[in-house]
């Protein structure tokens, strides 16, 4: 998914769930606002809070990619079947100077 077309979501109030799975150092600097904070490490093991709808949309995101890939690549054996990456990740989304929350 796009940042803007993230952004935009957000504003109407129709966001997706914003899925962070840095760690809590970094989710605590800065992040997507509304986003929940599930570390990869936490849902690898099951323990992340996650929407219980398994169809329910999801954009993961990490600093810049790997984390995030591999977050996906675990909820889809889950049994998330909507799950996407945020394009740019949060390295993207400052740089292009959307809001971060604290």
């Amino acid at each position: 998914m796009q940042a803007k077309e993230l952004v935009q979501l957000i504003k109407s109030k129709k966001s997706p769930t914003v899925v962070d799975v840095r760690s809590g150092f970094e989710y605590r600097s800065g992040h997507v606002p509304g986003a929940i904070h599930a570390p990869t490490w936490k849902i690898l093991l099951k323990i992340a809070k996650l929407p219980k709808d398994k169809n329910a949309k999801l954009v993961v995101l990490c600093e810049h990619g790997p984390r995030a890939q591999m977050a996906q690549g675990l909820l889809g054996l889950y049994g998330y079947s909507n799950v996407t990456l945020l394009d740019g990740n949060m390295a993207g989304w400052r740089r292009a100077g959307l809001p971060v929350e604290k």
